[in-house]
């Protein structure tokens, strides 16, 4: 009797495991399946028309398309997207993310200790968007090109200034980067936003900033600003026909803006992965590659590793140009 039931027994035993194994793995799929439930929220810490806006609008179509269902942005200006980035790290829903800019996911807190979030242990990596240097610009009315610029503003000492968008942004932490690789000293003049900082230096209030390929080179072509060189190592395809700023004689300096979307440090790893998967192949597809390069951005579309080795090194970086300056919040 024990050898007649020995085969049942075991048909049995593989029954039940596979039924257990069915009951634990079916709840999981189901999860990951019916993730999102609802509306998906990108948090924007910028206003309406601004880059990061821009780019958050055009991740939305596809990624609503992706994901079945509909991918609402709310735009929530305030503190250089701080505000923002701050609902982000506190969001428990599981339906909110946020476009962010780097010195959002950076220097925040480095910059400021009373900043009301950490990046680094309330914020989850999801995708590195895109990069973008940075042109040095000026007034159209200046002479000098490339390392004779260069000397000129050395000459002109403390007398010249330059203009950001505000205390700790990376044009502002760029440009005492600049200073000390260039040998040149201009004050530091912030402004509200960059569109300011261009009346700034069409006003003659500044004589320099650096500004997002975006923003320099429409007034570039309209002859109102002149680009002296970017901030990448070799040219740029952004900004065609300008000049590396080691064409000048500026050596060791590379600097680069880049947005990515980042969620709370709650959301579950597999719903930050999915997130992950879809964004890189949206943002590499050709037609949303050419509109991001259009708004002035070359598209990167890393995932979550890529992302948290490029904080780790700009955080680094970036840190160290605040402690060497002492550099404080505005």
């Amino acid at each position: 009797m024990t050898f007649q039931n020995t085969p049942v027994t075991r048909r049995h035993a593989m029954a039940t495991a596979a039924a257990l194994a069915s009951a634990t793995v079916l709840p999981a799929a189901r999860a990951q399946s019916t993730w999102p439930s609802r509306p998906l929220k990108i948090l924007v810490g910028f206003p309406g028309g601004s880059s990061p806006d821009l780019t958050a609008r055009l991740l939305a179509e596809p990624l609503q398309q992706a994901l079945g269902q509909p991918v609402v942005i709310e735009n929530r200006p305030g503190a250089g997207g701080n505000i923002a980035a701050a609902l982000v790290a506190r969001a428990t829903d599981d339906h909110t993310i946020g476009l962010m800019i780097n010195g959002n996911m950076t220097i925040a807190r480095i910059l400021n200790p009373d900043t009301t979030y950490d990046p680094i242990t309330e914020l989850a990596p999801v995708s590195l968007i895109a990069v973008a240097p940075l042109v040095l610009s000026v007034p159209a009315t200046v002479t000098e090109s490339g390392a004779a610029y260069i000397a000129a503003a050395r000459a002109a000492g403390d007398k010249w200034n330059y203009g950001t968008p505000g205390v700790g942004t990376v044009a502002h932490l760029g440009m005492e980067l600049l200073k000390s690789r260039a040998g040149i000293a201009p004050v530091h003049v912030p402004y509200p936003g960059n569109p300011q900082v261009i009346t700034g230096m069409l006003g003659g209030q500044v004589q320099m900033s650096l500004l997002p390929p975006g923003l320099a080179m429409p007034q570039v072509t309209a002859g109102k600003l002149k680009a002296i060189g970017v901030t990448s190592t070799g040219r740029s395809s952004l900004v065609p026909g300008v000049p590396s700023l080691s064409e000048a004689g500026v050596r060791d300096f590379q600097l680069e803006i880049w947005n990515a979307v980042a969620a709370p440090n709650s959301l579950p790893k597999a719903h930050v992965n999915r997130l992950a998967t879809l964004l890189t192949e949206i943002v590499r597809r050709e037609d949303i590659r050419q509109k991001i390069f259009g708004q002035g951005w070359q598209v990167a579309g890393t995932g979550p590793e890529g992302l948290a080795r490029r904080i780790k090194s700009d955080t680094a970086a970036m840190a160290e140009v605040i402690r060497r300056n002492n550099i404080r919040p505005g």
